[in-house]
Protein backbone atom coordinates (compact mmCIF):
# COMPACT_ATOMS: atom_id res chain seq x y z
CA UNK A 1 0.00 0.00 0.00
CA UNK A 2 1.74 3.47 -1.09
CA UNK A 3 1.95 6.27 1.37
CA UNK A 4 -1.13 7.95 -0.57
CA UNK A 5 -3.23 4.80 0.03
CA UNK A 6 -2.78 4.52 3.12
CA UNK A 7 -3.97 8.13 4.05
CA UNK A 8 -6.88 7.64 1.93
CA UNK A 9 -7.43 4.42 3.69
CA UNK A 10 -7.22 6.45 7.42
CA UNK A 11 -9.20 9.38 5.70
CA UNK A 12 -13.04 8.93 6.55
CA UNK A 13 -14.30 12.03 5.00
CA UNK A 14 -13.21 11.71 1.52
CA UNK A 15 -15.18 10.59 -1.77
CA UNK A 16 -14.46 9.77 -4.80
CA UNK A 17 -15.99 9.96 -8.62
CA UNK A 18 -14.95 8.27 -11.55
CA UNK A 19 -15.31 10.83 -14.59
CA UNK A 20 -14.61 10.42 -18.27
CA UNK A 21 -12.56 12.79 -20.35
CA UNK A 22 -11.90 12.96 -23.86
CA UNK A 23 -7.89 11.30 -22.92
CA UNK A 24 -9.84 8.34 -20.62
CA UNK A 25 -11.05 8.00 -17.97
CA UNK A 26 -10.01 9.55 -14.52
CA UNK A 27 -11.02 9.28 -10.83
CA UNK A 28 -11.85 12.47 -8.82
CA UNK A 29 -11.21 12.72 -4.77
CA UNK A 30 -12.02 15.45 -2.40
CA UNK A 31 -12.87 16.40 0.94
CA UNK A 32 -14.95 18.73 2.65
CA UNK A 33 -11.93 20.69 2.35
CA UNK A 34 -11.12 20.74 -1.47
CA UNK A 35 -9.90 18.13 -4.37
CA UNK A 36 -7.24 15.48 -3.33
CA UNK A 37 -6.35 14.30 -5.94
CA UNK A 38 -7.44 13.66 -10.46
CA UNK A 39 -5.43 10.58 -11.72
CA UNK A 40 -6.27 8.86 -14.97
CA UNK A 41 -7.02 5.43 -15.32
CA UNK A 42 -3.87 3.10 -15.15
CA UNK A 43 -1.55 6.40 -14.45
CA UNK A 44 1.60 5.46 -12.20
CA UNK A 45 1.53 6.45 -8.65
CA UNK A 46 -2.07 6.50 -8.13
CA UNK A 47 -3.97 5.19 -5.06
CA UNK A 48 -6.07 3.10 -4.08
CA UNK A 49 -9.55 4.63 -2.78
CA UNK A 50 -11.71 1.51 -3.87
CA UNK A 51 -13.26 1.89 -0.32
CA UNK A 52 -14.17 5.63 -0.57
CA UNK A 53 -17.58 6.31 -0.87
CA UNK A 54 -19.09 7.71 -4.28
CA UNK A 55 -20.17 11.25 -3.88
CA UNK A 56 -21.66 12.70 -7.04
CA UNK A 57 -23.04 15.64 -5.10
CA UNK A 58 -19.79 16.23 -3.29
CA UNK A 59 -19.44 20.12 -4.17
CA UNK A 60 -15.18 19.73 -5.06
CA UNK A 61 -16.21 16.80 -6.99
CA UNK A 62 -18.93 18.27 -8.81
CA UNK A 63 -16.59 21.49 -9.16
CA UNK A 64 -13.78 19.80 -10.33
CA UNK A 65 -15.47 17.59 -13.19
CA UNK A 66 -16.95 20.94 -14.63
CA UNK A 67 -14.03 22.55 -14.95
CA UNK A 68 -12.22 19.96 -16.78
CA UNK A 69 -15.05 19.41 -19.27
CA UNK A 70 -14.27 23.12 -20.36
CA UNK A 71 -10.98 23.17 -20.16
CA UNK A 72 -11.64 20.04 -22.86
CA UNK A 73 -14.18 21.95 -24.29
CA UNK A 74 -11.16 25.36 -24.79
CA UNK A 75 -12.87 27.10 -22.45
CA UNK A 76 -10.69 27.51 -19.65
CA UNK A 77 -7.33 28.06 -18.81
CA UNK A 78 -7.03 28.46 -15.39
CA UNK A 79 -8.39 25.85 -12.62
CA UNK A 80 -10.21 27.68 -9.16
CA UNK A 81 -10.30 24.87 -6.75
CA UNK A 82 -9.59 24.30 -3.51
CA UNK A 83 -6.91 21.74 -3.25
CA UNK A 84 -6.79 19.34 0.22
CA UNK A 85 -2.92 17.72 -0.06
CA UNK A 86 -3.70 14.28 1.90
CA UNK A 87 0.22 12.99 1.10
CA UNK A 88 3.48 14.42 0.07
CA UNK A 89 6.43 15.88 1.99
CA UNK A 90 7.26 19.29 2.60
CA UNK A 91 9.30 19.84 -0.84
CA UNK A 92 7.07 18.05 -3.07
CA UNK A 93 4.11 20.09 -2.10
CA UNK A 94 6.27 22.80 -2.80
CA UNK A 95 6.72 21.67 -6.04
CA UNK A 96 3.15 21.06 -6.86
CA UNK A 97 2.71 24.61 -5.74
CA UNK A 98 5.28 26.12 -8.11
CA UNK A 99 3.85 23.32 -10.83
CA UNK A 100 0.38 26.17 -10.38
CA UNK A 101 2.94 29.05 -11.17
CA UNK A 102 3.46 27.75 -15.25
CA UNK A 103 1.15 29.11 -17.27
CA UNK A 104 -1.40 28.25 -19.38
CA UNK A 105 0.46 27.47 -22.87
CA UNK A 106 4.04 27.70 -21.42
CA UNK A 107 6.29 24.91 -20.27
CA UNK A 108 8.81 24.89 -18.04
CA UNK A 109 12.10 22.22 -17.44
CA UNK A 110 12.71 20.17 -14.43
CA UNK A 111 16.04 22.55 -14.13
CA UNK A 112 14.17 25.53 -14.58
CA UNK A 113 11.56 24.73 -11.35
CA UNK A 114 14.56 22.80 -9.17
CA UNK A 115 16.24 27.06 -9.68
CA UNK A 116 12.74 28.46 -8.55
CA UNK A 117 12.96 26.31 -5.33
CA UNK A 118 16.46 27.24 -4.48
CA UNK A 119 17.36 23.74 -5.54
CA UNK A 120 19.93 24.31 -8.08
CA UNK A 121 20.68 21.02 -8.74
CA UNK A 122 18.08 19.30 -7.80
CA UNK A 123 15.90 18.67 -11.13
CA UNK A 124 16.19 15.03 -10.48
CA UNK A 125 14.41 15.53 -7.14
CA UNK A 126 12.00 17.79 -8.59
CA UNK A 127 11.65 14.91 -11.55
CA UNK A 128 10.50 12.68 -8.80
CA UNK A 129 7.68 15.31 -6.94
CA UNK A 130 6.81 16.62 -10.58
CA UNK A 131 5.95 12.54 -10.99
CA UNK A 132 3.80 12.29 -7.94
CA UNK A 133 1.66 14.97 -8.51
CA UNK A 134 -1.89 13.91 -7.51
CA UNK A 135 -3.71 16.52 -9.23
CA UNK A 136 -3.22 15.59 -13.26
CA UNK A 137 -3.66 18.64 -15.53
CA UNK A 138 -5.53 20.73 -12.80
CA UNK A 139 -2.02 20.80 -11.18
CA UNK A 140 -0.03 21.32 -14.82
CA UNK A 141 2.58 18.72 -14.52
CA UNK A 142 2.06 18.13 -18.20
CA UNK A 143 4.26 21.99 -18.62
CA UNK A 144 6.98 20.39 -17.37
CA UNK A 145 10.05 19.04 -19.91
CA UNK A 146 13.43 18.08 -20.45
CA UNK A 147 15.76 20.22 -20.39
CA UNK A 148 16.40 19.39 -24.31
CA UNK A 149 12.63 19.74 -25.13
CA UNK A 150 12.17 16.55 -24.73
CA UNK A 151 8.72 15.37 -23.96
CA UNK A 152 9.41 13.23 -20.46
CA UNK A 153 8.11 11.90 -17.44
CA UNK A 154 4.55 12.04 -17.42
CA UNK A 155 2.86 9.36 -15.02
CA UNK A 156 -0.11 9.65 -17.05
CA UNK A 157 1.79 8.75 -20.36
CA UNK A 158 3.51 10.44 -22.65
CA UNK A 159 0.59 10.10 -25.55
CA UNK A 160 -1.19 11.97 -22.64
CA UNK A 161 1.05 14.97 -22.06
CA UNK A 162 1.49 15.15 -25.91
CA UNK A 163 -1.98 15.61 -25.92
CA UNK A 164 -2.48 18.20 -23.53
CA UNK A 165 -0.18 20.44 -24.77
CA UNK A 166 -1.72 20.38 -28.26
CA UNK A 167 -4.79 21.03 -26.15
CA UNK A 168 -3.00 23.94 -24.93
CA UNK A 169 -1.36 25.28 -28.44
CA UNK A 170 1.99 24.14 -27.48
CA UNK A 171 2.56 21.65 -30.15
CA UNK A 172 1.02 21.42 -33.16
Amino acid sequence: MTSASKVFADHCQAWQMPISTPLGGMTLVATEAGLSGAWFDNQRHKPSFQHLPWGPKQHWLRMAKQQLSEYFAGQREQFDLALDALSGSLFQQQVWQALRQIPFGRFSTYGELAQHLNHSNGARAVGMAVGRNPWSIIVPCHRVVAANGALTGYAGGLDRKLALLQQEGMLL
